[in-house]
């Protein structure tokens, strides 16, 4: 399954949360960028998803 690849800003939004946090869990280690298009990280969406559930899960909410 060949999924889409979206950057930064676009991750965030379907995350709801500012790319500062996209960043923020790649620091950590619980997204990794699937791709480059130039400068531009790029993100497969189900991986964002991951993340976010991670994040709240080591935080101890939801």
């Amino acid at each position: 399954m060949n999924s889409p690849l979206i950057t930064v800003e676009l991750a965030a939004a379907e995350a709801g949360v500012t790319p500062a946090a996209i960043r923020k869990w790649v620091q950590r280690g619980h997204l990794r960028p699937a791709d480059k298009q130039g400068r531009k990280q790029l993100y497969r969406l189900e991986d964002v998803f991951a993340a976010e559930r991670a994040t709240y899960r080591s935080r101890g909410s939801r």
